[in-house]
């Protein structure tokens, strides 16, 4: 089963809920199954590594993102510049695009 998501890889989005709200940022990964995406520099957190030399891993204390919920996300159309709510239309040949709900841009990517 595929999900239909209004957020892709490489949107800028805004964070409109938690503690990094109104920060814009591009998404670097998405996880569909989870309804989750990390977003570049929100919602970090510090993870205690263990050095090992086979792998060239030098240990201590790294900050990275962690997956932050897709409601608390709210893509920016690169048209207007503004948080939007994302619609689907369809072309005349059949493929879905999405559509800012705002100002009708098409393309949102």
């Amino acid at each position: 089963m595929s999900l239909k998501l209004n957020i892709k890889k490489n949107d800028t989005v805004l964070v409109i809920a938690g503690k990094d709200r109104g920060v814009r940022a591009r998404v670097l990964r998405m996880l569909p199954r989870e309804g989750k995406a990390i977003v570049e520099r929100v919602n970090m957190i510090k993870k205690h590594t263990r050095p090992n030399p086979q792998q060239q891993v030098q240990g201590g204390i790294l900050e990275r993102e962690a997956p932050i919920r897709l409601s608390k996300l709210m893509v920016i159309c690169p048209a207007c510049n503004e948080p939007t709510r994302v619609g689907r239309s369809r072309q005349i040949d059949g493929v879905s695009i999405r559509v800012c709900k705002k100002c009708g841009a098409e393309r949102l990517s």
